[in-house]
């Protein structure tokens, strides 16, 4: 079979779901508003349920509300006519997909749940429906056609109901002013938890493992205090144990260079760089990583506020933490 019709084929399904989305917009009203009310008046947790593809698009909804601080849970209709249903309280809401609005799992789980006067908001494409007459908010995912050349595999009708679980998302986000901070507390093995929780004392070396000399050091003990802690650099401190320069392998080098065997003869002061970039142990990895990289250096030094040295952090440290 040649490609091209192929491709025409593939082009035609995302214009159908691409117009199925924008169709939602004209279809936003005081249903969406209500159901948002009760999301976010909810004392329990939003408990999640769907059928067959629908129970797809569920599942991924209730992870998207628990990772911004929803409790939310998937609940499939099946397992809760045969037990299930045990997990849910007077204090949660549920929300129910349905295109037809007649799936008979969750219409069998109705009348238990007006029995407990659990709050029911449905996501379908029928309001008319059995489920849609029962529901007590009604959000209208109908969708013209589906994608599907048949019309009846779910296809358009699943993008919907999808994408009208993130605009319910990102509704109860603006709402609540949720922070990205906030997102990070539930993501923190995440990238982006990462970047927002573990600080520069989370990785920095410390105590005895700190390479440092006074500013009087002769340079052939400066090079064994290097060599023996393997950072490739040393701190060096004045007599009240106050930074006051850095000494790398590559100031070594380029004073070699210079000086040649007199290098030997001098002492640490004579050859640190003055004032070395450095950072609080408070501070976030990340922000020691976007130093590092402005000014083209691979350590800093992590001081308190009176200047002495609490620490080392280097690149390879936050690279190695999966921070970048």
């Amino acid at each position: 079979m040649k490609q091209e019709p192929l491709l025409d084929e593939a082009k035609r399904v995302l214009k159908v779901e691409a117009g199925a989305l924008l169709a939602l917009v004209r279809k936003l009203d005081s249903g969406f508003l209500k159901t948002l009310r009760m999301i976010d008046n909810c004392r329990g947790r939003v408990i999640v349920t769907g059928m067959g593809k629908s129970g797809l698009v569920g599942k991924k909804i209730a992870a998207t509300f628990s990772s911004i601080g929803v409790p939310s849970l998937f609940l499939h209709p099946a397992e809760a006519i045969h037990g299930d249903l045990g997990m849910v309280t007077g204090d949660d809401v549920i929300l129910a997909i349905s295109n037809s609005g007649e799936t008979e799992e969750l219409i069998a789980i109705m009348p238990h749940l007006k029995r407990w006067d659990v709050p029911l908001a449905l996501m379908s494409g029928n309001s008319g429906s059995t489920l849609g007459r029962g529901a007590d908010a009604l959000i209208d995912v109908s969708v013209k056609q589906e994608a599907c050349p048949l019309g009846i595999v779910p296809t358009a009708s699943t993008t919907a109901a999808l994408a009208m679980g993130d605009a319910l998302a990102v509704a109860l986000i603006k709402k609540r002013g949720f922070k990205q901070e906030d997102f990070a507390c539930f993501h923190p093995g995440g990238s982006l938890g990462k970047k927002l929780l573990i600080t520069v004392k989370d990785l920095m070396i410390c105590g005895d493992a700190i390479p440092r000399v006074s500013l009087g050091t002769p340079m052939s003990a400066v090079i064994v205090e290097i060599s023996s802690k393997r950072l490739g650099m040393t701190l060096v401190l004045n007599k009240a144990g106050i930074v006051k320069g850095i000494i790398t392998d590559g100031d070594l080098r380029r004073g070699i260079e210079r000086h040649g065997k007199e290098l030997l003869e001098m002492k640490a002061d004579r050859l640190m760089s003055k004032n070395p970039k450095s950072i609080g142990p408070g501070e976030l990895a990340v922000r020691a990583l976007t130093l590092m990289e402005a000014h083209s250096i691979t350590s800093l030094a992590v001081l308190d506020h009176g200047g002495r040295a609490e620490g080392i952090i280097q690149i390879h440290h936050i690279l190695k933490k999966g921070i970048a």
